[in-house]
């Protein structure tokens, strides 16, 4: 059984956090593919070096990070350097051996830079920007992944591409776990976050199907979007399940029932 498993920003901002990792654990190491966020130390970051963080939002709501070139750099520094490194090492201390990569190692993640971007500015009109440093994934190359977990190993990926220009590039971590999902065929996608699940009404939606998931995403707000559109991507490209949960908490684990996981989704 192949889980990849995606921990959001959220949950990284104090340490590696010990539940994600006994998840891990529980999950089975040797089979397990893990990609982490970290939006709020890369903001830290870029603020500690007088960067000012930029965001946009295009024109179906969607918010993301504009990534300049001195953006790129903090990522990079932030992502691979810091965050990946504390995961490692988090991982190692629990017994679970594990090897940290970018989605540049390979190349594992191939992405075309974003050449203009429509945005909605703060008056509500639409502009176009430059792309700056943001990709696009348009193909994955599972061959290292397999030889990290073939080896008994867990991968723990950084969600920076390389464009098709040998550049390094930002892309959404929820789409990239969804991309590496769908090449590993993965039987379930772990999108880990700091709520419950889809939220609607006050409460947990159990469970979505794939063409539910363009209605849904019209009901939640930002940041959840964003992983419903990464969890049709992972059934598109083949991943047989998706679960949006809390990774704050003592669950999901294998052999959990349905309602206790989150929300799941299946095509």
């Amino acid at each position: 059984m192949v889980t990849v498993i995606k921990a959001g920003g959220s949950i990284l901002q104090k340490g590696a956090g010990t539940e994600l990792m006994k998840k891990i654990i529980s999950m089975g190491s040797g089979n397990s593919i893990l990609v982490h966020g970290g939006g709020p130390t890369v903001t830290s970051l870029c603020e500690n070096l007088g960067i000012s963080p930029k965001f946009i939002t295009s024109p179906n709501g969607i918010r993301s990070r504009y990534t300049d070139y001195e953006t790129m750099q903090a990522f990079i520094m932030a992502m691979r350097g810091k965050i990946n490194t504390e995961i490692v090492v988090e991982l190692q201390k629990l017994g679970i051996r594990s090897v940290g990569i970018s989605g540049i190692d390979g190349p594992t993640l191939i992405a075309e830079r974003k050449g203009k971007l429509l945005t909605i500015n703060e008056r509500g009109r639409k502009m176009v920007v430059d792309g700056g440093y943001t990709g696009r994934i348009i193909r994955v190359d599972p061959a290292l992944i397999f030889a990290i977990t073939e080896s008994g190993r867990t991968p723990v990926v950084s969600p920076i591409a390389l464009s098709t220009e040998y550049e390094p590039l930002n892309v959404d971590g929820d789409r990239a776990a969804a991309a590496i999902a769908g090449a590993v065929q993965a039987d379930e996608l772990f999108l880990l976050t700091n709520v419950d699940g889809v939220i609607l009404d006050g409460g947990t939606v159990d469970q979505i199907r794939q063409d539910e998931i363009p209605g849904f995403m019209k009901r939640v707000g930002s940041g959840m979007d964003k992983k419903l559109m990464a969890a049709e991507e992972a059934l598109k490209g083949g991943c047989r399940k998706v679960i949006i949960a809390n990774g704050n908490t003592g669950s999901p684990e294998p052999g959990s029932t349905d309602h206790e996981m989150g929300t799941v989704i299946t095509a």
